[in-house]
């Protein structure tokens, strides 16, 4: 019975108060079988009547209104019935609702955020807060509104011209890197096209157009057009005459030449030597600059050039101070970026009224931070062949008055001499100097001075006069041999010039000249003396010019002094015979004891004593 009654009842459209009242038919235990079949209905029946299923937080509304009960409420179950709509509209509910089709956007959002009707679920709002990208696999025309057929041919994704989420419209198409084919869009239908005055022409948009971000400031090319301007120039195709234009009837090209700005057009002033300020006045024509000169005089006063105002020569004559008042860079020229830190008045230096050049500045007291004048744009800075350095100015110019005669610092300087001594930065060679490509260093030990160099003569064998002459180098001594041959015939060691040998070849007399002692070695001290043969000349005996050695006295002419020589214990060079007989001493001579004799005829050398 009860199950027929729930049949029953399940034909019932209020779908929440037959399945409540079949569950609680089929689970009250006080339904007994003795129950009144006429009570159960009425009790049942007023039971769905008074049911509220808003009460149990679901509202049937919509298409869940006309859905049986046993739909949602499975076997007669009420408690654990899913509220969510993604608990019943998922694939594998128990609930035979109709799931998330394959192709619904990807979201973890529920359901009822978007589908705020129950009626339909096609009527949904998409909330885009927070998406800024990935518009198209969504807006592909399948799951949402895709481009409309108009829409412009565009591989860029939606959001790089559509930054509102709210809307499609009102999107920023970005040209950047389009520089034609402008027509293809702005055409009146995708884009906006021309204006209906704009100007008649076949030209491509960008043939003017330049500007991608707008239409407006276009770039009209006027090449070759020479006439006719006020055709388009008339205020509504382009600009027209200014209200302030000077007032003429004549055609724009009369005067202005230039087709890429109407501005310098080229006024004729011919014949026009007063009354400028008619038209210059600011308004038709420029009129003085804010910064003028304070003056009532007419233009044409110092303005005497009909072409331009600039070059106006102002009479300064008669002004000797208070030259700042106008020269303050507004009125007239100022001191210019690279003047001199000063705060003295211009006069102090500049005393000419006709020009600020020539000025001379008083260093007395300067002596130090030069270079914060003297670096070429203030004042003069280093000449091009200056030596390089860092160091500061006055560390070498000691003068405030000239720059020259500055003493350079050499301490530590040990090479590069030549990068200075080139003959223009610095002294160079003398004209007497030593030919040679060896760098001053190698020679020149000393940075104080170029003088006492140590010539390294290695493998130099001739050509010593070329240098040794006096001038370039150390030439002969005054007390040298006196010779014409080369040096190197005598000198053989490049170090020094003592210890040369000689070639006596040839020399037969005069030895004496040079065997002096001075310009060469002279007799030793334990020589036979001379004097008593007459002070004969070193050849007399020496007849060997390679050598002095094993030489025999020549005797012819020495009668006395004998025992000098010849007597025990005397030490002079020889092998002469000593003896000391009979009484022989210096006072008894040999010769002069008319004891011995010499032997063989007079005027031959004496060998032998009778």
């Amino acid at each position: 019975m009860m199950i027929v009654f729930c049949n029953i009842l399940s034909t019932l459209r209020n779908a929440a108060c037959a399945v409540l009242i079949c569950s609680l038919a089929t689970s009250l235990p006080a339904l007994s079988a003795q129950a009144s079949a006429s009570v159960l209905p009425i009790q049942m029946k007023h039971s769905i009547t008074k049911f509220n299923h808003l009460s149990t937080g679901f509202p049937l509304s919509g298409a869940h209104a006309s859905v049986n009960c046993e739909s949602c409420h499975i076997g007669g179950f009420f408690k654990g019935t899913q509220s969510t709509c993604a608990g019943c509209h998922t694939t594998g509910s128990r609930v035979k609702a109709t799931p998330k089709s394959p192709r619904h956007i990807q979201t973890n959002k529920a359901c009822d955020e978007c589908h705020s009707s129950t009626t339909s679920f096609q009527v949904a709002l998409f909330k885009h807060t927070g998406i800024s990208r990935g518009c198209a696999s969504c807006h592909n025309g399948t799951i949402a509104i895709g481009k409309p057929a108009k829409h412009m041919q565009t591989s860029s994704p939606c959001e790089a011209c559509h930054a509102g989420t709210a809307t499609f419209l009102s999107a920023t198409f970005f040209h950047t890197g389009i520089s034609s084919g402008c027509a293809s869009c702005h055409n009146g239908i995708s884009a906006t096209g021309k204006p209906a005055g704009h100007i008649q022409t076949s030209a491509a948009c960008e043939s003017c157009h330049t500007n991608t971000s707008t239409f407006l400031v276009a770039n009209f090319k006027h090449s070759g057009i020479t006439s006719g301007c006020a055709s388009c120039h008339n205020g509504v195709k382009a600009l027209g005459k200014s209200a302030s234009h000077v007032t003429t009837s004549a055609a724009c090209e009369t005067c202005h030449k230039s087709t890429s700005s109407f501005l310098g057009s080229a006024f004729d002033h011919t014949g026009i030597s007063s009354g400028c300020a008619s038209c210059h006045n600011g308004s038709k024509a420029l009129g003085k600059s804010p910064s003028h000169i304070a003056t009532s005089a007419a233009c044409e006063s110092c303005h005497t050039g009909t072409i331009r105002f600039a070059g106006a020569k102002f009479n300064h004559a008669g002004i000797t101070n208070r030259c700042s008042a106008c020269h303050n860079g507004t009125t007239a020229k100022g001191k210019s970026a690279a003047h001199i830190t000063t705060a003295a008045a211009c006069e102090t230096c500049h005393k000419s009224t006709s020009s600020f050049l020539g000025t001379a500045f008083d260093h007395t007291g300067i002596s130090s931070g030069c270079i914060s004048c003297h670096n070429g744009t203030k004042a003069k800075g280093k000449p091009t062949a200056h030596v390089l350095t860092s160091a500061a100015c006055e560390t070498c110019h000691k003068s405030t008055t000239s720059f020259f005669g500055a003493t350079f610092n050499h301490n530590g300087i040990n090479n590069g001499c030549s990068s200075c001594h080139n003959g223009v930065t610095a002294s160079g060679k003398p004209s007497g100097h030593v030919t040679t490509s060896a760098s001053c260093e190698t020679c020149h030990r000393g940075t104080s001075s170029f003088l006492g160099a140590t010539f390294n003569h290695t493998n130099i064998i001739s050509g010593c006069a070329s240098c040794h002459n006096g001038i370039t180098a150390l030439g002969k001594s005054a007390s040298h041999i006196s010779t014409t041959a080369a040096c190197e015939t005598c000198h053989k060691n490049t170090i020094s010039f003592l210890g040369a040998k000689v070639d006596h070849t040839g020399l037969v007399t005069g030895c004496g000249g040079c065997h002096n002692g001075t310009k060469a070695t002279g007799k030793p001290l334990n020589h036979i003396p001379t004097t008593i043969v007459g002070s004969q000349d070193c050849n007399s005996c020496h007849t060997g010019t390679a050598s002095w050695a094993n030489e025999k006295m020549n005797h012819n002419g020495a009668l006395s002094g004998c025992v000098a020589c010849h007597l025990s214990g005397t030490n002079y060079l020889g092998n002469m015979e000593k003896k000391s007989h009979e009484g022989a001493s210096a006072a008894k001579d040999c010769s002069s004891s008319s004891c011995h004799k010499p032997l063989g005829r007079k005027g031959t050398a004496y060998s032998a004593w009778d």
